[in-house]
Protein backbone atom coordinates (compact mmCIF):
# COMPACT_ATOMS: atom_id res chain seq x y z
CA UNK A 1 0.00 0.00 0.00
CA UNK A 2 1.70 3.67 -1.11
CA UNK A 3 1.52 6.43 0.83
CA UNK A 4 -1.68 8.10 -0.38
CA UNK A 5 -3.83 4.63 0.00
CA UNK A 6 -2.32 4.40 3.53
CA UNK A 7 -3.72 8.22 4.30
CA UNK A 8 -6.55 7.72 2.66
CA UNK A 9 -7.12 4.19 4.64
CA UNK A 10 -6.56 5.76 7.63
CA UNK A 11 -8.74 9.08 7.18
CA UNK A 12 -11.94 6.44 6.22
CA UNK A 13 -11.49 5.07 9.27
CA UNK A 14 -11.40 8.29 11.57
CA UNK A 15 -14.54 9.47 9.52
CA UNK A 16 -16.46 5.98 10.52
CA UNK A 17 -15.58 6.06 14.10
CA UNK A 18 -15.55 10.14 14.47
CA UNK A 19 -18.32 11.00 11.59
CA UNK A 20 -20.54 8.23 12.04
CA UNK A 21 -20.73 6.15 14.77
CA UNK A 22 -20.14 9.13 17.30
CA UNK A 23 -23.68 9.87 16.04
CA UNK A 24 -25.43 6.76 16.54
CA UNK A 25 -25.34 4.87 13.52
CA UNK A 26 -24.69 0.86 14.80
CA UNK A 27 -25.54 -1.23 11.40
CA UNK A 28 -22.34 -3.09 11.08
CA UNK A 29 -23.04 -3.56 7.39
CA UNK A 30 -23.26 0.21 6.71
CA UNK A 31 -20.11 0.86 9.13
CA UNK A 32 -17.66 -1.66 6.85
CA UNK A 33 -19.00 -0.92 3.23
CA UNK A 34 -18.09 2.62 4.51
CA UNK A 35 -14.76 1.90 6.13
CA UNK A 36 -13.68 -0.03 2.85
CA UNK A 37 -14.92 1.77 -0.43
CA UNK A 38 -12.66 5.03 -1.45
CA UNK A 39 -14.91 7.98 -1.47
CA UNK A 40 -11.84 9.91 -2.83
CA UNK A 41 -13.21 8.36 -6.01
CA UNK A 42 -16.06 9.22 -6.11
CA UNK A 43 -15.57 13.62 -5.75
CA UNK A 44 -14.01 15.54 -8.18
CA UNK A 45 -10.69 15.90 -9.27
CA UNK A 46 -8.42 18.58 -7.26
CA UNK A 47 -11.22 17.92 -4.11
CA UNK A 48 -9.82 14.46 -3.04
CA UNK A 49 -8.16 16.00 -0.26
CA UNK A 50 -11.98 17.11 0.92
CA UNK A 51 -13.14 13.36 0.41
CA UNK A 52 -13.45 12.40 4.08
CA UNK A 53 -14.58 15.90 5.58
CA UNK A 54 -17.90 16.08 7.93
CA UNK A 55 -19.44 18.14 4.72
CA UNK A 56 -21.37 17.96 1.52
CA UNK A 57 -19.00 18.48 -1.66
CA UNK A 58 -19.74 19.82 -5.31
CA UNK A 59 -19.96 17.41 -8.12
CA UNK A 60 -21.21 18.26 -11.74
CA UNK A 61 -24.22 19.35 -12.90
CA UNK A 62 -24.97 21.92 -9.78
CA UNK A 63 -25.47 18.62 -7.49
CA UNK A 64 -23.69 17.46 -4.28
CA UNK A 65 -22.29 14.55 -2.73
CA UNK A 66 -23.78 14.04 0.27
CA UNK A 67 -21.98 14.25 3.93
CA UNK A 68 -20.73 10.88 5.01
CA UNK A 69 -22.79 10.90 7.97
CA UNK A 70 -26.21 11.48 5.71
CA UNK A 71 -25.11 8.58 3.60
CA UNK A 72 -24.67 6.63 6.35
CA UNK A 73 -27.78 7.20 8.03
CA UNK A 74 -30.25 6.73 5.03
CA UNK A 75 -28.67 3.53 4.32
CA UNK A 76 -29.50 2.24 8.09
CA UNK A 77 -32.63 3.45 8.00
CA UNK A 78 -33.47 1.57 4.64
CA UNK A 79 -32.58 -1.68 7.30
CA UNK A 80 -30.94 -4.04 4.39
CA UNK A 81 -30.29 -7.28 5.13
CA UNK A 82 -28.74 -8.59 1.90
CA UNK A 83 -31.24 -9.90 -0.23
CA UNK A 84 -33.06 -6.80 -1.33
CA UNK A 85 -33.95 -5.33 -4.71
CA UNK A 86 -33.03 -1.15 -3.78
CA UNK A 87 -33.84 1.85 -6.36
CA UNK A 88 -31.83 4.76 -5.43
CA UNK A 89 -33.59 8.05 -7.06
CA UNK A 90 -30.53 10.51 -8.01
CA UNK A 91 -27.75 8.72 -8.57
CA UNK A 92 -25.02 11.84 -8.35
CA UNK A 93 -21.56 10.91 -7.77
CA UNK A 94 -22.28 6.95 -7.52
CA UNK A 95 -20.80 6.81 -3.59
CA UNK A 96 -24.67 6.02 -1.92
CA UNK A 97 -24.64 3.77 -4.74
CA UNK A 98 -21.71 1.44 -4.32
CA UNK A 99 -22.50 1.59 -0.45
CA UNK A 100 -26.06 -0.31 -1.52
CA UNK A 101 -24.21 -2.27 -3.72
CA UNK A 102 -22.36 -3.60 -0.14
CA UNK A 103 -25.76 -3.72 1.24
CA UNK A 104 -28.40 -5.47 -0.53
CA UNK A 105 -28.45 -8.07 -3.69
CA UNK A 106 -29.12 -5.54 -6.62
CA UNK A 107 -29.17 -1.68 -7.24
CA UNK A 108 -30.73 0.07 -9.54
CA UNK A 109 -30.01 3.63 -9.27
CA UNK A 110 -31.40 6.46 -11.44
CA UNK A 111 -29.76 10.18 -12.50
CA UNK A 112 -31.59 12.17 -14.47
CA UNK A 113 -28.04 14.12 -15.63
CA UNK A 114 -25.93 12.20 -18.08
CA UNK A 115 -22.81 13.77 -17.29
CA UNK A 116 -23.35 12.33 -13.65
CA UNK A 117 -24.71 8.89 -15.09
CA UNK A 118 -21.89 8.12 -16.96
CA UNK A 119 -18.84 9.17 -14.53
CA UNK A 120 -20.47 7.42 -11.83
CA UNK A 121 -21.01 3.98 -13.94
CA UNK A 122 -17.49 4.23 -14.72
CA UNK A 123 -16.39 4.79 -11.20
CA UNK A 124 -19.17 1.74 -10.26
CA UNK A 125 -17.56 -0.91 -12.97
CA UNK A 126 -13.60 0.15 -12.00
CA UNK A 127 -14.26 -1.22 -8.70
CA UNK A 128 -16.30 -4.15 -9.56
CA UNK A 129 -20.00 -2.88 -8.22
CA UNK A 130 -21.66 -5.59 -10.85
CA UNK A 131 -24.84 -5.42 -8.70
CA UNK A 132 -25.47 -1.82 -9.42
CA UNK A 133 -27.06 -0.76 -12.67
CA UNK A 134 -27.15 2.98 -13.79
CA UNK A 135 -29.97 4.66 -15.68
CA UNK A 136 -30.31 7.96 -17.10
CA UNK A 137 -33.79 9.34 -16.83
CA UNK A 138 -36.40 10.84 -14.63
CA UNK A 139 -35.89 9.89 -11.41
CA UNK A 140 -39.30 10.77 -9.98
CA UNK A 141 -40.93 8.29 -12.07
CA UNK A 142 -38.93 5.82 -10.39
CA UNK A 143 -37.67 2.70 -12.81
CA UNK A 144 -40.27 0.25 -13.44
CA UNK A 145 -38.80 -2.19 -15.13
CA UNK A 146 -37.13 -4.04 -12.14
CA UNK A 147 -40.13 -2.58 -9.94
CA UNK A 148 -40.97 -3.61 -7.27
CA UNK A 149 -38.71 -2.72 -4.62
CA UNK A 150 -37.89 -3.85 -1.36
CA UNK A 151 -36.36 -0.65 -0.76
CA UNK A 152 -36.21 2.83 -2.49
CA UNK A 153 -33.94 5.66 -1.15
CA UNK A 154 -34.00 9.73 -2.69
CA UNK A 155 -31.15 12.07 -2.44
CA UNK A 156 -32.80 14.97 -3.41
CA UNK A 157 -35.89 16.53 -1.68
CA UNK A 158 -39.19 16.69 -2.88
CA UNK A 159 -42.50 18.70 -1.84
CA UNK A 160 -43.86 15.51 -1.48
CA UNK A 161 -43.01 11.31 -2.45
CA UNK A 162 -43.99 10.90 -5.82
CA UNK A 163 -47.04 8.98 -6.42
CA UNK A 164 -44.86 6.52 -9.38
CA UNK A 165 -42.41 5.71 -6.45
CA UNK A 166 -44.82 4.67 -3.70
CA UNK A 167 -46.36 2.11 -6.16
CA UNK A 168 -43.26 0.61 -7.32
CA UNK A 169 -42.34 -0.46 -3.23
CA UNK A 170 -43.19 -3.78 -2.43
CA UNK A 171 -45.30 -4.31 1.06
CA UNK A 172 -42.95 -4.59 3.67
CA UNK A 173 -40.65 -2.20 1.85
CA UNK A 174 -38.88 0.92 3.15
CA UNK A 175 -38.99 4.08 1.13
CA UNK A 176 -36.57 6.74 2.83
CA UNK A 177 -36.85 10.30 1.10
CA UNK A 178 -36.63 14.12 1.88
CA UNK A 179 -39.33 16.33 2.00
CA UNK A 180 -40.55 19.92 2.10
CA UNK A 181 -39.07 23.11 1.13
CA UNK A 182 -37.22 23.74 -2.04
CA UNK A 183 -35.14 25.83 -0.56
CA UNK A 184 -36.20 25.86 3.23
CA UNK A 185 -37.11 23.67 5.96
CA UNK A 186 -37.04 19.46 4.81
CA UNK A 187 -37.92 16.22 6.54
CA UNK A 188 -35.62 13.20 5.82
CA UNK A 189 -38.91 10.41 6.26
CA UNK A 190 -39.32 6.73 6.34
CA UNK A 191 -42.55 5.40 4.71
CA UNK A 192 -43.05 1.53 5.01
CA UNK A 193 -45.91 0.14 3.38
CA UNK A 194 -48.10 -2.16 5.20
CA UNK A 195 -49.98 -3.26 2.53
CA UNK A 196 -51.54 -2.27 -0.56
CA UNK A 197 -52.95 0.70 0.54
CA UNK A 198 -51.42 1.90 3.68
CA UNK A 199 -48.00 3.09 4.80
CA UNK A 200 -46.54 4.10 7.95
CA UNK A 201 -44.47 7.24 7.95
CA UNK A 202 -41.60 8.36 10.45
CA UNK A 203 -39.79 11.47 10.69
CA UNK A 204 -35.89 10.42 10.82
CA UNK A 205 -34.35 14.06 10.91
CA UNK A 206 -34.59 17.72 9.77
CA UNK A 207 -32.21 17.99 6.28
CA UNK A 208 -31.11 20.08 4.02
CA UNK A 209 -30.57 18.46 0.36
CA UNK A 210 -31.04 19.94 -3.37
CA UNK A 211 -34.11 20.14 -5.26
CA UNK A 212 -36.09 16.35 -6.94
CA UNK A 213 -37.01 17.80 -10.31
CA UNK A 214 -38.88 15.98 -12.61
CA UNK A 215 -42.50 15.17 -13.56
CA UNK A 216 -43.43 14.21 -9.86
CA UNK A 217 -41.15 16.86 -8.12
CA UNK A 218 -40.27 20.27 -8.44
CA UNK A 219 -40.19 22.03 -11.88
CA UNK A 220 -36.50 21.97 -13.48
Amino acid sequence: MNSHAEEFARRRDAMVREQIEARGVRDARVLQAMRELPRERFVRPGWEAEAYDDNPLPIAAGQTISQPYIVAFMSEALQLRGSERVLEIGTGSGYAAAVLGRLAKEVHTVERHAVLADGAAAVLSALGADNVQVHTADGTLGWPAAAPYDAIVVTAAGPEVPAALLAQLAVGGRLVMPVGEREGAQWLLRLTRVNEHETRREELMGVRFVPLTGAQGWPG
